[in-house]
């Protein structure tokens, strides 16, 4: 329906089959503009610009008004969604705004409904326990998994519960699909408006510097389990795991000199220590995409797998070292890891600053600004 794709329809039951024939068309309009109101979960940049588009389609009609300068993020992204419908009638605009609620009311509906009988207190993440193996599978396959600001909160609760649980002896971090973790969510560079930017920027550097600081403190075993790419911030803390086991299919790409950023994630310090001065700057300065092979080489991947037989040979692996002595394995880590806390801290601390000057810096806006022309 001229660039509007629905993930499914939402089944409708006879009761509402038979109202929705009752009422008219503005009154159906009407009910969904109410039933939107009602999710209590963000459904994305994406999905939010398709639902301002239709429904300025279906109450103004075509986008008449000039499109925004450069530096308004969200006032251009809304402009162009608009304008992409081009001459949708609002009687269409209308029937697609409609079915696109009803499809996302559905689908969080079917999620409460699956979390309540699963017993997930989670909506971006599910969190396993059993014979002392914790597994925090990251949840948004239709995203690739991208980072949300509600999934960086849940993120850093997962694991200080894994680090409180005294049933949990090794934590392992994995993805739902075929991706690990895309890095961060594109909502979270859009949704900012110009005149908070430095606010928010501020808001966004405190939000990941306690996130980098729940990996620097685990006091557990911690293993990544990389079941497909990953980018970003989900690779620069690999660093401050204790064992990565990866896929033959996954790769790590942090591309931040291309978005006109910088690394955090502990990474500057870590990498260049783990895989030598040059080969860290491949990765953190002139964006080289390593493979799971070439990961294992530079030591940020421990062990790979051919991904036929990743996932019948990783868990059977992790599950055995869950019995190993719990104290034992504590201690252990604190003799390797503690000594460099507070300076991972500290490194910690000057990545996050200086992103926070990247993320309104024009070279940063520019970038990312390129890359949603690229991306369109």
């Amino acid at each position: 329906m001229q660039g509007i794709v629905l993930a499914y329809q939402r089944p409708l039951c006879r009761g509402t089959l038979q109202m929705r024939m009752m009422s008219s068309l503005p009154q159906q309009f009407d009910d969904a503009k109410s039933r939107l109101g009602s999710l209590k979960e963000d459904p994305g940049n994406e999905t939010k610009l398709k639902i301002y588009a239709l429904f300025k389609q279906a109450t103004t009609g075509s986008v008449t008004t000039k499109r925004p300068g450069m530096m308004d993020f969200v006032g251009r992204a809304k402009w162009d969604a608009w304008n992409a419908l081009g001459s949708m009638t609002q009687e269409e605009a209308q029937k697609a705004y409609i079915q696109l609620v009803d499809s996302l009311v559905g689908a969080e509906e079917s999620k409460a409904a699956s979390q309540a009988e699963s017993g997930q207190k989670y909506s971006n993440l599910l969190v396993t326990c059993q014979d002392g193996l914790r597994v925090i599978t990251l949840n948004r396959p239709s995203k690739m998994n991208a980072i949300t600001r509600e999934m960086y909160e849940e993120w850093i609760l997962a694991l200080k519960e894994a680090a409180d649980d005294p049933n949990t002896v090794i934590t392992a971090i994995t993805g739902a699909g075929n991706y690990y973790c895309s890095g961060n969510d594109l909502s979270n560079f859009t949704n900012i408006n110009p005149e908070n930017m430095h606010e928010i920027s501020k808001e966004s550097g405190a939000l990941l510097n306690r996130f980098v600081s729940a990996f620097i403190d685990f006091p557990k075993p911690l293993i990544g389990v990389i079941n497909g790419p990953a980018i970003g911030v989900s690779v620069t803390v690999m660093g401050l795991f204790d064992a990565v086991y990866a896929t033959d299919k996954s790769t790590f790409n942090t591309p931040f000199s291309a978005l006109g950023q910088s690394p955090e994630g502990c990474s500057s310090y870590t990498f260049p220590r783990m895989m030598g001065p040059s080969r860290a700057s491949e990765m953190l300065l002139f964006n080289k995409k390593f493979t799971a092979h070439e990961a294992k080489e530079v030591g940020l991947v421990t062990e790979v797998f051919p991904d036929a037989s990743f996932q019948q040979e990783v868990w059977p692996k992790l599950q055995a070292l869950a019995k190993l002595p719990f104290k034992s394995l504590v201690y252990s880590k604190a003799l390797t890891r503690d000594m460099e806390k507070d300076i991972l801290h500290q490194v910690n601390d000057a990545e996050c600053d200086r992103l926070v000057e990247r993320w309104t810096s024009e070279d940063c806006i520019n970038a990312i600004m390129n890359f949603f022309s690229r991306k369109k």
